[in-house]
């Protein structure tokens, strides 16, 4: 295990680098990035401010990592495989993303889908980051379309999905219910059928 060494007044101490990260991405995760300040994950993760520094090299490293964390929990939703059908593969991926948004077993929303949409001029880089992530799930979503669509309508109906999803990301930090968030994705699949059978 990842471990790394601080240095306080009762002598040196360790803390568990991958514990850190995680502890950080709840945090980021619940708040944002701008609502985490260095104090409230030195307090959360138990190290000193110096010793954060050495182990992610700023705040914006550490996020970084948490990111990365996020991303590899279960695999971005977005990334499924193509049905027997364009109408049942949408649906899949709503699903998927409505169980992500409001699993228990972690915070509400989607770190990337509502991550730093707005942010000072300082974290301008962060935000770009984050945008770029919100583009390849698009790209990606676009791709699996393809094996229905032309080029153009399955990016067009892939910007419209990601609309959706960031969508639900809000809500679900909100506090919409299963149900609830399950209404908004009837509503697209009606639209989707309403407009393959027009």
């Amino acid at each position: 295990m990842d471990k790394v060494v601080k240095t306080r007044r009762g002598g040196p101490r360790t803390f568990d680098r991958d514990e850190a990260i995680d502890i950080a991405m709840r945090l980021f995760w619940r708040h944002g990035y701008e609502g985490v300040s260095l104090n409230d994950l030195t307090a959360a993760i138990g190290v000193a401010p110096p010793s954060l520094y050495s182990a992610f090299g700023s705040k914006a490293g550490l996020y970084r990592e948490a990111l990365e964390r996020y991303f590899g929990l279960r695999g971005p939703v977005w990334d499924i495989k193509p049905t027997t059908t364009l109408q049942e593969t949408v649906e899949t991926l709503l699903h998927k993303a409505i169980d992500a948004v409001i699993d228990p077993a972690g915070e509400r929303g989607c770190m990337i889908s509502s991550g730093m949409i707005q942010c000072g001029p300082d974290h301008a880089e962060l935000a770009r980051e984050l945008a770029e992530r919100r583009d390849t799930m698009r790209d990606m979503i676009a791709a699996t379309l393809r094996h229905w669509l032309d080029r153009e309508h399955a990016l067009s109906l892939a910007r419209y999905l990601v609309a959706v999803l960031q969508g639900l990301s809000v809500q679900a930090y909100d506090g919409a219910s299963r149900e609830e968030l399950r209404q908004v994705s009837d509503e697209v699949i009606a639209g989707l059928k309403a407009r393959m059978f027009s």
